[in-house]
């Protein structure tokens, strides 16, 4: 061969080699990054073109799937109660992608998960169509109707546990939004979607229950007491606690304003039962920053939780000084949380101290119902001893028999309800309208099978000084913990 030739076939060798590496480099190395790549069409056509397998709530699907019409993507979601179930279920649309459990199991629920090969592979010799897997959710829907229903035209979420296993039983935020309205890919479903980005007073798409973090206000004050017990600072929650009136925050000369009487040296069972601030504040100070820091972070604050779903870390702030810790301890300050949050303070104390990993998928099945996962409870922590978290239950207790959380009782024989009221001023100046909290549980001979927390962020019609815990949000829970306990009679 003459050096011409010789060069122009190594010149093309080159370039065959060089193909071939680009060739192995996009199908092998870059392989996934372009099936999810945004732009890659045929994924996303292909994810619509059989039907989605469902989202399950006591038996029933909660999901659908219907044909859209469309030339390209041929079945679309349709949902059940849509704006009741969005915070659970999240949304799947053929333009806007997914989030929630509908983006988190979307290998089940579409059928290309590697442990659904072999169903993908029979159905290849059988001939049936490709089939998506279920998720099976803890949620009850009467618990779900119930806070929905409770919260109606408010601001606000609901968030109910099962103090046992961890299992979340509702999760309700409003307002909500109907994921079937954008769930395709017209002009229409263009309009609904737009719509919902602008309504930024509202926030439909805010999922409250587990994005959103609030002062909490005096419901906080159950953890105040849990770290006064657990470090000795309160034995007897019947004595006195040597609290001045007016009590003034360490190194200042500013009262801590009470909205209660009888707050003067009074007992822990009676400052929970009334809502003493000054009290919890003093106790906040005497137990200090760093030992409040670690109980409310063995309760779950400061770190993100997940359900699968991400929830956004509540706050207690680890540098605080002496009176900021003080008003910390009193649910204010930088101190916020997740009504996620509060419904697993509530539920480690029904629970005897001992806190469960919150959870809402029960399993996965593949499309013939064969179980793919089994989830298990599983323990977080114990943040408290039992005989702490007895002493708390007896004066949560107080609190719906005899204190500001009466309207909560659900007067059912055999079982007692133990709840903390809380409102929680925001705002610069507390200028803003408050907060209105109730955390509470259920306890039956059988033990605790609900404990709940509610928020109300913003009360249709309700003047602000009628704005309570006790009177907004109490009720709420009442109507929750009902639920559970007539399903489960």
């Amino acid at each position: 061969m003459n050096k011409p030739l010789r060069r122009v076939a190594i010149f093309c060798g080159l370039l065959v080699l060089a193909l071939l590496i680009r060739d192995n480099w996009l199908q092998y190395v870059r392989a996934d990054e372009l099936n999810a790549h945004p732009r890659n069409k045929r994924v996303q056509i292909e994810r619509y073109a059989n039907e989605r397998g469902n989202i399950i709530v006591d038996g029933k699907p909660i999901t659908g799937s219907a044909d859209s019409q469309d030339p390209y993507y041929k079945f679309k979601r349709t949902y059940t109660d849509g704006p009741m179930w969005a915070p659970v279920t999240g949304y799947a649309s053929q333009a806007y992608d997914a989030n929630q459990i509908e983006k988190i199991e979307d290998g089940i629920l579409t059928g290309n998960d590697d442990r659904l090969f072999f169903d993908r592979t029979m159905s290849m010799f059988t001939g049936d169509k490709k089939k998506g897997g279920n998720v099976v959710t803890t949620l009850s829907g009467a618990a779900q109707k119930a806070a929905f229903e409770g919260l109606g035209n408010n601001t606000g979420a609901v968030v109910a546990i099962e103090p046992k296993t961890g299992k979340i039983l509702a999760l309700a935020s409003t307002p909500s939004y109907d994921p079937s309205s954008f769930a395709g890919y017209s002009a229409k479903d263009e309009k609904a979607w737009v719509a919902l980005e602008e309504d930024k007073k509202n926030k439909p798409k805010l999922n409250r229950a587990l994005r959103e973090i609030y002062p909490p206000g005096s419901v906080f004050k159950v953890v105040t007491a849990a770290a006064a017990l657990e470090n000795g600072k309160v034995t007897d929650i019947d004595a006195p606690t040597d609290t001045p009136e007016p009590y003034n925050l360490p190194t200042t000369r500013v009262p801590m304003k009470n909205h209660a009487r009888g707050c003067e040296n009074a007992s822990l069972n009676q400052a929970m039962k009334v809502s003493c601030n000054s009290v919890f504040a003093k106790l906040g100070d005497e137990v200090g920053r760093d030992k409040m820091v670690e109980m409310a972070e063995k309760f779950g604050f400061n770190a993100e939780q997940f359900t699968p779903v991400r929830s956004a870390a509540s706050v207690y702030d680890k540098k605080a000084d002496r009176p900021g810790n003080a008003l910390s301890s009193i649910g204010q300050f930088n101190t916020a949380t997740s009504p996620l949050q509060m419904a697993m303070v509530t539920a480690a104390i029904a629970n005897d101290g001992k806190l469960m990993k919150p959870y809402m998928i029960d399993k996965l099945e593949s499309p013939n119902v064969d179980v793919i996962k089994q989830n298990e409870p599983e323990e977080m922590s114990r943040p408290v001893s039992a005989e702490t978290a007895q002493k708390l239950q007896q004066m949560m207790e107080t609190v719906v028999s005899e204190g500001t959380g009466t309207k909560a009782d659900v007067k059912m024989d055999g079982v007692k309800v133990g709840g903390k009221t809380g409102t929680a001023q925001h705002g610069e100046k507390n200028a803003k309208r408050p907060y209105a909290w109730f955390i509470s549980y259920a306890k039956t001979d059988q033990g605790s099978p609900v404990a709940v927390a509610v928020i109300v962020e913003d009360s249709e019609g309700t003047n602000r000084e009628d704005i309570s815990g006790g009177g907004l949000a109490g009720p709420i829970a009442r109507d929750v913990m009902k639920a559970v306990l007539k399903s489960r009679s």
